[in-house]
């Protein structure tokens, strides 16, 4: 059986294949369909390269013991078998031996040469594979250059991820848009869709490659439109200063939409990075918030230091001052703090401001007004002096500490309870009359009266309100009478 080896070739040129991998394909076709027509999965096929001449042949080796746990081709046969079928077909040149170091020779003369690890042959006739045999290669064959083509798709496109990509609407399945990019199709999912976004089949669109797949169905570029790329690379087509470098983008954020925040900065000093990218009048951040179908657009300027860049970030809210707040994790986040009239330009429609400055400085963000602040500076306080004026309680108040020992503790100088918080157990046992057992309970006193006061003063505060009224009451009682 002879095959063509141009029309090959040719086939290959027109699908952008490699001629060897439609030379493995189509052997590998003929030999599914030569396994099913001779009910002999050891039968494999090969084409000369030049004449395209196909021979199929059954492979087996020269084995001692059969493995009945393999299954991987090529079948094994006994020493014995093998001198059997080379007696019984040899004479006819239909079974050759292929010895061990790969030289193939005729079979007769060297059967009792044969030896364990060489291969028998047994040559088949490559015709009347029959309809179903060559239905089944023509499948194989269809399959192995589909895969063919869907792996120059992805080694084509692979390099490419994060490019900006231009394509027509096509078609639109389950909510999910296909794209065609002239050469392949391409899918933006219903997630990388914008929500402010509206399509029409036949209209252009431009959009980001987010990822190639090899997935066997489907198209398998998948394409975004909510990805910050795509803000990256409409800036660097609009901007000449940010496509040449001298201007350049250190992050993007993007709510799809509806907002999104830009900051640069420039390597040159006479060049203002912020004024570049918005254009004269505006024109240049405009046309991409065109594309964008008017999303939102803050370019601000870019800075190491962290504070600045965090007030420049929360723009167009003007920040009073920003703390850095450093937690036990290793985590850092940012108190900012900002006048009330601006607390809620700051914060941003649903949390939006915030919540992209946040993502575009990577740490968390915590906005508070003026007012708040002052009311838990006011609240510390009042605590902190609450607390100095607990440790001035005289030990004869603190509940735990009896009469007896207040005046050994007396005797030796500790009379208030910042006195005794000062000393430790074993300072205290020290004290004539008192033990170390009797030291570590009356440190535990002090302690928990320091950590939870009785609502003494509260009731005192209460008492003396009620007091008052009372006292206003009968002046009231006694006016009227």
């Amino acid at each position: 059986m002879i095959i063509d080896p141009s029309v090959i070739r040719q086939v290959s040129r027109e699908k952008d294949i490699d001629p060897e991998k439609m030379f493995g394909a189509l052997e590998e076709a003929m030999s599914s369909a030569a396994r099913k027509y001779y009910h002999d999965k050891a039968v494999v096929t090969s084409i000369d390269r030049k004449t395209g001449e196909m021979t199929a042949y059954s492979r087996r080796t020269v084995v001692e013991e059969l493995d009945t746990e393999s299954e991987e081709p090529p079948p094994q046969i006994l020493l014995d078998e093998a001198r059997e079928l080379i007696g019984k077909h040899g004479t006819k040149g239909d079974v050759r031996i292929l010895r061990s170091s790969g030289v193939e020779g005729e079979s007769p003369a060297e059967v009792a040469e044969l030896a364990l690890g060489d291969e028998i042959r047994q040559y088949r006739e490559p015709v009347g594979l029959g309809r179903i045999a060559a239905q089944t290669a023509k499948q194989v064959l269809y399959q192995k250059v589909r895969e063919a083509e869907r792996d120059n798709i992805y080694n084509e496109y692979f390099p490419k991820l994060g490019e900006l990509m231009s394509g027509t609407v096509k078609r639109f399945e389950r909510g999910d848009m296909i794209v065609d990019l002239g050469k392949t199709e391409a899918i933006i999912p219903r997630d990388q869709q914008s929500r402010a976004e509206r399509y029409g089949q036949g209209e252009r669109i431009r959009s980001i490659l987010y990822d190639v797949h090899r997935n066997p169905k489907g198209p398998q570029l998948v394409l975004s439109r909510t990805d910050p790329r795509l803000l990256i690379r409409l800036f660097e087509m609009e901007v000449p200063e940010i496509y040449d470098g001298t201007v350049v983008i250190k992050g993007a954020v993007r709510q799809p939409g509806e907002r999104a925040k830009v900051a640069v900065r420039s390597r040159e000093r006479d060049v203002d990075p912020v004024g570049a990218c918005v254009g004269m009048r505006g024109s240049r951040v405009q046309s991409i918030m065109r594309e964008l179908h008017g999303e939102k657009i803050d370019v601000i300027l870019y800075s190491e230091d962290l504070i600045t860049f965090a007030q420049n970030a929360l723009a167009p809210a003007k920040i009073t001052r920003v703390s850095p707040i450093h937690h036990e994790d290793g985590a850092m986040s940012l108190d900012c703090v900002v006048e009330d009239d601006q607390l809620s330009l700051a914060i941003g429609k649903k949390g939006q401001n915030v919540r992209l400055a946040s993502a575009l400085i990577g740490m968390k963000i915590e906005i508070k007004g003026e007012s708040e602040v002052k009311g838990e500076v006011a609240e510390a306080l009042s605590r902190m002096l609450q607390a100095s004026r607990r440790r001035q309680t005289p030990l004869a108040e603190v509940p735990g500490i009896g009469g007896k020992t207040v005046e050994k503790l007396a005797e030796a100088g500790i009379t208030s309870l910042s006195e005794l918080l000062e000393k430790s157990a074993e300072e205290l046992a020290e004290i004539p009359g008192l033990g170390q057992k009797s030291a570590e309970k009356v440190l535990e006193s002090a302690r928990a009266f320091e950590a939870n006061p009785p609502a003494e003063e509260e009731g005192e505060a209460g008492e003396t309100d009620e007091n008052e009224n009372i006292s206003e009451t009968a002046e009231e009682t006694t006016v009227g009478e």
